[in-house]
């Protein structure tokens, strides 16, 4: 009970919710310390089992995204919400104005299917077929190393239990940043590279916000204009309306880079003729859902450990693995005694 009110609510709540609901009292660090412990079981357990689960769709969706965790200048003494220590970014490359960091992000992978479609014939994501694994680990290697990133092996280990690179056909969806790309050549060459159109989109409509500041009708023509431009695939008129603004907005030039650089991903007429998704929301709310809505509250703050453990239980929750750990977990409690 206390692993399942935890990974859904804070340590604090959680407390508060075993002694409603259950009658159970389970202090505020005895909630945290054994969703903790809990959380590294799961991590060790998902390290371990890899075999697939569930059915192969014709098209299976994997999709890659990050988020940051916040830190604070200080060490603390409550370890429990969206913040890592200062001991935890210490000595990493950051944004802040003496190049120190004060987040560290989370990478996630997400697999999903969609089969079903809509009164358009359209695609729609299966109900219950998302699954996902996250932690803050980095997806990048030396140049001389020839091992897999920490976070690519996790995105293979996810990408193996769900048959992706089994399935007929696969699309990768992304945001655009180099790590997804790379680390979707490295493992799935035969994947179909797709930039999340909502992302794409919101690339236009930040730079349509800073182009038409002061005129609102204006600014949400500008806006449709260019997202009918990249939905019809009409890619070159939108490019040079981009760079009309580049010479007077950097953003707008920074943007029209952003499409050039990522043009083979943006055949979105070609991607709906061919059956698949763009835009599903499932990359975008992953980072929300598994991360934001449990790490990220207000005065929240991590060490890497104490998230990551419990990144490990919110995500076992949420892709339906938590009672198959808990089995698992039995058996082998059985087999020692």
């Amino acid at each position: 009970m206390t692993g399942s009110v935890a990974a859904r609510v804070s340590f604090a709540e959680s407390s508060a919710l075993l002694r409603e609901l259950a009658a159970v009292e389970v202090s505020v660090k005895q909630v945290e310390r054994a969703a903790e412990t809990l959380g590294v079981e799961i991590a060790e357990d998902e390290r371990q089992c890899v075999e697939r689960l569930g059915e192969i769709a014709p098209t299976m969706y994997l999709g890659m995204d990050g988020t940051g965790v916040l830190t604070v200048p200080q060490k603390l003494t409550s370890t429990y919400s969206p913040v890592v220590s200062a001991a935890e970014v210490a000595g990493r490359a950051g944004k802040q104005p003496d190049g120190t960091a004060k987040t560290r992000e989370v990478k996630l992978v997400t697999v999903w299917t969609a089969e079903s479609r809509d009164e358009d014939n359209k695609p729609v994501r299966d109900a219950g077929s998302i699954t996902c694994s996250a932690a803050i680990e980095s997806a990048a290697v030396s140049d001389t190393s020839l091992t897999r990133s920490n976070f690519a092996q996790r995105v293979l280990r996810e990408a193996t239990r769900r048959g992706v690179t089994e399935a007929p056909r696969c699309a990768v969806l992304g945001d655009g940043s180099a790590w997804i790309w790379n680390t979707t050549g490295e493992l799935f060459p035969q994947a179909i590279h797709i930039l999340d159109r909502f992302h794409a989109k919101q690339h236009l409509s930040d730079v349509g916000k800073i182009i038409h500041s002061a005129n609102s009708e204006e600014r949400r023509q500008w806006i449709q204009q260019r997202y009918d431009e990249l939905d019809e695939g009409r890619i070159e008129p939108l490019l040079q309306a981009l760079d009309q603004r580049a010479p007077e907005y950097d953003e707008a030039r920074k943007c029209a880079e952003y499409f050039r650089h990522n043009r083979e991903r943006i055949r979105y007429p070609e991607f709906h003729a061919q059956g698949l998704c763009t835009a599903t929301g499932v990359v975008e709310a992953g980072c929300k859902v598994a991360i934001g809505a449990r790490l990220k509250r207000s005065g929240m703050h991590w060490t890497e450990s104490g998230a990551n453990a419990i990144i490990a239980l919110r995500g076992s929750k949420l892709s339906g693995r938590y009672e198959d750990f808990r089995e698992r977990r039995s058996g082998s409690q059985r087999l020692a005694a």
